[in-house]
């Protein structure tokens, strides 16, 4: 009775709903006087006030072998993505370990996701202002003698998209509550649009390349060293983006899913068949694998820092290795110049190859292991995931490495790829599709292995009926939140009947729940809750003896939530970010479309006009382009 009446004295308090106005005021002046002071330094540099940037560029080209335009906001965006990344990674660890924020600005991690996505800001802004004269090609007018990148508009749009997701993530928090789970929408706002600035930082490499000096203009010795340098930026710049589009699974990463299990080997099929095309497409030959290569590094470092040095539960990740070899095998057989075939192929490897490969590695490398089954259950939508993003890949990779050699080809068609994104949308369909077992419960009995204020507990789990646990996909023990992180695989000791393996807390701001998947049911029944006054909630408390049903476990890990929201009010907040994500789309798709006509392909007038008239060698063409 005592450990209970502890247990019951500690409450959850941090604010469940929008930030505090006094620090919404704080974070919203803090930016405005960093973008006056760029503003100022931008403009200062066009109207030749100011010499600071064109110092810093003009040093950044000497290092890069690209004009000072591409050459100081690459350096700049390279290094805020890597910030970001950290911060995401580290935010989702505080927020696995502590529970919810006492505010924005409480959150250390918040700093430097925010200095991270302003730096993106700041490097889109400085290619557009830095060019004298027109840049490239592809550039697009803003005044008389005014020219911005392509790449640099990209850096505003996808940096745009991801700062607007701070304000709509506190708008979302007071409208529905806190939703505790990296796919919230605003969530997805976030890095999504922060992995997507590798899109144009990897059109940026294009455009500062195609304008770079040529060889006859580069001292003997440095041709060949700028050329590997640029193939190594490439395959570089290919990794950033597969690490940008692995973010969507750190749920995974860190072992508390939300989701499927079957999401996990779908969004490493998306992931790996979307960015290694590009990668081998984009940077040739070993290009897939060296962007496996920088996504270990960088990931392994970032793991190192959040786990054993910042003290927080570590983040696991995918290798990729199996997947980027069979890509760059598929690249033996296949020609890159038959992009959608290659495309295809490649995914098809990644799904299907890569799934094995894994497989193998979850179960040394992951928090959740796949079981078997999974293998046979993900047989159909992991290949088909994977040749999808290959098509998608395809489509981006054949404009980006046209664009970089300089080369003729047409603009590939959309058709393609657009059936691809249905499918991926279809496949997402199908596994938010979930709905609890109904008719579950679980019979716990628990004993105390530490008691007092600091209780743990030992559990037996008896899950009625048996059936609704046989070649479950997980049945685990999970406590979060109370200064820590715990996972325990229960183990089965007959038909139904399952143990802890270590005991679990059960006091202060633990969350302690038994979690069931199955199929399409993911549910929970909570152990221990505690009170938690901003919800409000009452404690549920963690007793010797105790019946309770299973339901959809995002109820118990999403306490924050509200109820009672209109479903009309949903539509609209859905409708609102699907708006916002189908404008960067669109833009995404105009960039690349303006790069293949400027830098790669001829636009399709051109094309047909040139089908009327004498045949042109490849050599004339590229020249000519």
């Amino acid at each position: 009775m005592t450990s209970l009446l502890a247990a019951t004295s500690v409450a959850e308090s941090s604010p469940a709903g929008g930030a505090a106005i006094g620090q919404i005021v704080i974070a919203t002046l803090g930016a405005g006087v960093l973008t006056t002071i760029l503003l100022v330094l931008g403009l200062g540099h066009r109207s030749g006030k100011i010499g600071l940037l064109g110092r810093w560029a003009e040093g950044a080209s000497r290092m890069t072998g690209l004009p000072p335009w591409a050459a100081l906001p690459t350096q700049i965006s390279t290094l805020a993505l890597i910030t970001a990344l950290f911060g995401m990674l580290w935010d989702i660890s505080l927020h696995i370990d502590n529970g919810r924020d006492e505010g924005p600005l409480a959150n250390p991690a918040h700093y430097f996701i925010l200095l991270g996505l302003f730096g993106i800001f700041a490097a889109g802004l400085l290619a557009i202002v830095l060019p004298e004269g027109r840049p490239s090609r592809a550039s697009v007018r803003i005044t008389r003698d005014w020219y911005a990148p392509v790449g640099g508009l990209v850096f505003l749009a996808t940096s745009s998209f991801s700062l607007i997701g701070f304000p709509l993530d506190d708008v979302w928090h007071r409208l529905f509550g806190q939703d505790v789970t990296l796919w919230g929408p605003t969530h997805l706002m976030l890095i999504g649009g922060a992995g997507l600035t590798l899109l144009g930082q990897a059109i940026l490499l294009v455009e500062g390349r195609s304008s770079a000096p040529s060889a006859s203009a580069v001292p003997r010795g440095f041709g060949k060293v700028q050329d590997y340098l640029h193939r190594m930026r490439y395959a570089a710049a290919a990794g950033g983006l597969l690490i940008g589009m692995s973010t969507f699974q750190a749920e995974f990463d860190f072992g508390v899913p939300q989701f499927r299990l079957l999401f996990h080997p779908v969004l490493l099929a998306f992931a790996a068949g979307f960015a290694l095309t590009i990668a081998r497409m984009y940077g040739g030959r070993g290009a897939a694998l060296w962007a496996a290569v920088f996504f270990i590094v960088v990931r392994g470092i970032m793991a190192v820092l959040v786990g054993p040095v910042f003290g927080q539960s570590t983040p696991y990740f995918p290798l990729y290795v199996v997947e980027a070899l069979a890509v760059e095998a598929v690249a033996l057989f296949v020609s890159t110049r038959r992009p959608y075939t290659f495309g295809a192929l490649a995914g098809l490897a990644v799904g299907t190859v890569g799934f094995l490969g894994e497989y193998a590695w979850t179960q040394v490398g992951f928090p959740i292991a796949w079981p078997s089954h999974l293998l046979l259950d993900g047989a159909v939508v992991v290949p088909l995931t994977g040749v999808a993003a290959g098509l998608i890949g395809a489509f981006v990779g054949t404009i980006l490495a046209a664009a970089r050699r300089g080369e003729p080809i047409p603009r590939p068609s959309l058709a393609p790829s657009a059936a691809a994104l249905v499918a991926i949308c279809a496949v997402v369909a199908f596994g938010l599709n979930t709905k609890p077992e109904p008719g579950v419960q679980a019979v716990m009995t628990l004993s105390d292995a530490t008691p007092g204020p600091d209780r743990t507990v030992n559990a037996t789990v008896r899950i009625e009926p048996a059936s609704a646990a046989k070649d479950a996909d997980w049945v685990t023990m999970t406590a979060w939140q109370g200064k820590g992180f715990h996972l325990d695989h229960l183990e089965e000791t007959a038909p139904g009947v399952f143990r802890t393996t270590e005991p679990v807390p059960v006091h202060g701001t633990w969350k302690a729940l038994v979690r069931l998947h199955k199929g399409d049911a993911l549910m929970g029944v909570p152990v221990y809750l505690p009170r938690d006054t901003a919800i409000p909630a009452p404690e549920v408390p963690a007793q010797a003896q105790m019946t309770r049903a299973f339901t959809d476990d995002k109820s118990i890990l999403q306490r924050e939530a509200k109820d009672g929201v209109s479903q009309a009010l949903w539509s609209v907040g859905y409708a609102v970010v699907g708006l916002i994500t189908l404008s960067l789309v669109v833009a995404l798709a105009w960039a690349l479309t303006r790069i293949s006509d400027a830098l790669g392909g001829q636009p399709r007038r051109r094309r047909r006009r040139a089908a009327t008239g004498p045949a042109v060698p490849a050599g004339g063409a590229g020249a000519a382009a």
